[in-house]
């Protein structure tokens, strides 16, 4: 597998009459992890939305492998890019294998997908996210780290050269966060680019090969973490005084909290 580029050219997206984003401008590099961090509400999500297309900018676009991406059918995007969303909604009966098989509608029509047990891509995208085990399970009474690996599954059932992720670890206890986290680290190993929101700014630092920092809407700094994370700029972007440190094995940034600092005045 080799991963896709994403750029995003002076990019303006409004929403209900509001401006949610201020001309983004971004190079995301193909087969990297690429961390979006922010405070809440600094438009992390809807760079997400607007990077797969699920919102239609005001101006600017968002090319794939330097193709606009509103020049792609709705199918064609789906086999290069896959998306999985923060605590997606499903039926209560349906199985594991069945809601992963979900993501070959990219490549196959509904009445030709072939059964879950016998359909390669499943099979593959199951085994890469260690869940073979719950095949016949229902999703709904699943943990809720055993149920993002299933989304995560979902998504590699479409083959894609670019995964993105809202929120991976949202709700999941520190156990489960690092298993999503490491699976993610897995994945890109194997040539997935990567473009995850994150809020733990100690494990995107560790895991992410650049970061991406947003607020109000803007883009404030993107690089490597040990660039992008250091006291001045967490001062700065996220009104916290914070310790930085470099952990010994990784040389990532580690971040631990102290205080909160004053709000700018645009911030209260």
């Amino acid at each position: 597998m080799s991963g896709a580029g994403l750029e995003v050219k002076d990019l303006w997206v409004s929403l209900g009459g509001r401006q949610i984003l201020h001309g983004i401008n971004l190079d995301l590099e193909a087969g990297a992890v690429h961390g979006i961090l922010g405070p809440n509400g600094c438009g992390k999500t809807t760079l997400i939305r607007s990077m797969c297309g699920a919102v239609k900018p005001d101006s600017g676009q968002v090319l794939l492998d330097g193709t606009a991406i509103g020049a792609l059918s709705p199918t064609a995007l789906a086999r290069r890019m896959a998306v999985v969303w923060q605590g997606g909604v499903i039926s209560s009966d349906i199985t594991v294998a069945r809601l992963v098989s979900y993501g070959r509608y990219a490549h196959t029509p509904w009445w030709k997908v072939n059964p879950p047990d016998r359909d390669e891509a499943v099979v593959e995208a199951m085994e890469r996210t260690h869940i073979t085990s719950l095949a016949d399970r229902r999703v709904a009474s699943l943990s809720g780290g055993e149920r993002q690996r299933v989304w995560i599954a979902t998504a590699l059932a479409q083959r894609p050269r670019i995964l993105l992720l809202d929120e991976p670890t949202t709700y999941l206890d520190i156990a489960h966060q690092i298993d999503v986290l490491e699976l993610i680290g897995e994945l890109n190993a194997d040539g997935l680019t990567v473009v995850a929101v994150l809020h733990d700014l100690t494990q995107a630092a560790r895991r992410c090969d650049r970061v991406v920092v947003m607020g109000n809407g803007r883009l404030l700094r993107a690089g490597p973490p040990v660039q992008a994370l250091d006291a001045a700029a967490i001062a700065s972007d996220f009104h916290v005084d914070a310790w930085v440190t470099t952990d010994p094995q990784t040389h990532a940034p580690v971040i631990q909290a102290r205080h909160r600092t004053a709000l700018h005045e645009e911030d209260q």
